[in-house]
């Protein structure tokens, strides 16, 4: 049990969780967790990745029920209560992720989230109309799907949802998480007013950074056990905990920072040959140009970025690339071939490895066997009567798979994962495996989504040496989509920012960066929300640049 701080014996506490254990199945993820909020008070709720954090909301909302231990929210016990009676109590939940649902538009969202009081049609207007004032851009698209919003639209109507029902707590899992720095600097503004108005909140985040700028009290988790309770800035004075725990740290690289060029090699010569090049791509929806005439050229050995604002058609280009999108003017061309017509998996066999926003991974499987299944293309021998009869050829090309497996499951730091079943993995895990699932194929151009998305800090400040250290092994090329910027400053060679679908910038990381449109549209003012790993601060003076 955590000792009590005498300090807090006159403050009301809100919450209170002694000894809580969660399971799903088989499988424990919370061991005797002790937790406690105060009325009034904002704590960040941080942790490795798998830590157990998303898992103690769901506990605190009624979503998942303890087996053993206990939860009282202002002073009633709610152990094993329902989802409904503790929203009802004055508990609201911001889910991680993908918090809407597709086909549905912004106003039915709205009207879901109301269905505590759905018969007091004057309560429920009053709190529409305060949401739309936190969010006017809800306002103007109220009766769009959620689908059609960009991803942090979407996460603005996930917390409009939650403001809905005027919650005492709230609590907030993976705000910053796949979205632009001005939209994470603009949701942090928005819990403070709601902190100012007497909303106790607490929030599960990756970037200690952000967590900083917004409370002041801060629980580590690590493997579903607390570690640390008490000041946020305490934490960075802990690197037993602070530590990057999955991705095994290589020789130690050069500080980050944008005017070094961090962890930058030299940049590939113009005599390198481009094994990727874009030409005039146009993809429309209905009237809408989400990629608007874009150029580009990635040459051998060299690492990408691309940046923009959620909703920018960064995502959408890598479809067309990839070919899961078919375009409406342009070509693509592979290692010098035309590939515009090419399906997804012919250019994947051409030497094109692509991840996703959303690690899209078998949950049913474990680590072990989805990278396996990843080397497929590369096994020796793939007779079934062979492997029925247990010949030779078939056995050694299943152990030089295995060994093969072992070797990429050690450099990702992913042996304590090995033999768990992908749907018991956090976010950040499963991001893991899709980037060992991608080394795999043995690609020439590798496309990566938001590799960082849902991974914590410190693996994140681990993840930019890791991505070179791939490249220059592999000898790869990268383009990479980005929001944290210590991150993409540290491993482009040259940066592209995109805006409404067209090209607005184009350069190395330190003039992109700088650029009076990029930091309008894009980077916003708040250091913390664009330098989210690293040291703090990192990028401030670029941001304030005009």
């Amino acid at each position: 049990m955590t000792p009590v701080d005498p300090d807090d014996a006159d403050r009301t506490r809100l919450v209170s969780c002694r000894g809580v254990d969660v399971s799903y199945g088989p499988v424990q993820v919370l061991f005797g967790v002790d937790f406690e909020v105060f009325d009034g008070e904002i704590v960040a709720l941080l942790g490795t990745n798998g830590a157990g954090k998303s898992t103690l909301l769901k506990a605190i909302s009624g979503l998942i029920h303890p087996s053993a231990g206990t939860i009282a929210f202002d002073g009633r016990d709610i152990t094993g209560v329902g989802a409904e009676d503790v929203t009802r109590a004055g508990v609201s939940l911001m889910p991680g992720g993908k918090g809407v649902f597709p086909t549905v538009t912004v106003d039915e969202h709205l009207r879901l989230a109301a269905w505590t009081f759905r018969k007091d049609t004057a309560r429920i207007e009053a709190a529409r109309a305060e949401v739309l004032d936190l969010f006017p851009i809800l306002a103007e698209r109220h009766s769009q799907p959620a689908g059609y919003l960009s991803g942090g639209e979407q996460q603005m109507l996930a917390l409009a949802q939650a403001f809905m029902s005027k919650p005492r707590l709230l609590l907030v899992d993976e705000l910053s998480l796949g979205l632009a720095p001005a939209v994470v600097g603009h949701l942090l503004d928005v819990l403070r007013a709601a902190h100012a108005d007497g909303t106790t909140i607490v929030i599960v985040e990756q970037s200690v950074n952000v967590a900083l700028t917004l409370a002041e009290r801060a629980v580590f988790m690590e493997k579903g056990e607390v570690r640390f309770t008490g000041p946020t800035a305490d934490l960075l004075e802990r690197p037993d905990l602070l530590r990057s725990v999955f991705i095994r740290q290589g020789p130690k690289a050069p500080a980050t920072t944008v005017a070094d060029g961090g962890l930058r090699g030299a940049p590939p010569s113009d005599d390198a040959p481009v094994l990727l090049s874009c030409r005039g791509i146009v993809k429309r929806f209905g009237g809408i140009h989400a990629v608007d005439e874009v150029d580009l050229d990635l040459r051998a050995g060299e690492i990408l970025g691309l940046i923009g604002q959620n909703g920018a058609g960064k995502t959408t280009l890598f479809d067309c690339i990839s070919g899961f999108l078919s375009i409406d003017a342009g070509t693509v061309e592979l290692r010098g071939r035309d590939v515009t017509g090419w399906a997804p998996h012919e250019r994947a066999r051409a030497g094109l490895g692509r991840s996703f926003q959303e690690a899209l991974l078998f949950p049913t499987l474990t680590t072990w066997e989805t990278i396996a299944i990843a080397f497929e293309r590369h096994l020796a021998s793939k007779e079934m009567v062979a492997a029925a009869l247990h010949l030779p050829a078939s056995y050694e090309s299943e152990t030089d798979l295995g060994g093969r497996v072992e070797v990429l499951i050690e450099l990702m730091g992913l042996g304590a994962f090995r033999d768990k079943l992908l749907g018991e993995l956090s976010s950040g895990s499963r991001r893991i495996v899709e980037l060992a699932c991608i080394l795999a194929q043995d690609p020439a151009v590798v496309l990566l989504d938001e590799p960082s998305a849902g991974v914590a800090q410190r693996e994140t400040e681990a993840l930019g040496p890791l991505l070179r250290r791939v490249q220059a092994y592999t000898g790869c090329s990268m383009l990479v989509i980005e929001h944290d910027m210590p991150l993409i400053a540290a491993v482009s060679d040259e940066v592209i920012a995109l805006e409404l679908g067209a090209v607005i910038a184009r350069g190395t990381p330190t003039e992109v960066l700088s650029h009076p449109r990029v930091v309008a549209s894009y980077l916003g003012t708040d250091a913390a929300t664009i330098a989210r790993s690293g040291p703090a601060g990192v990028l401030g003076g670029v941001a304030r640049r005009e």
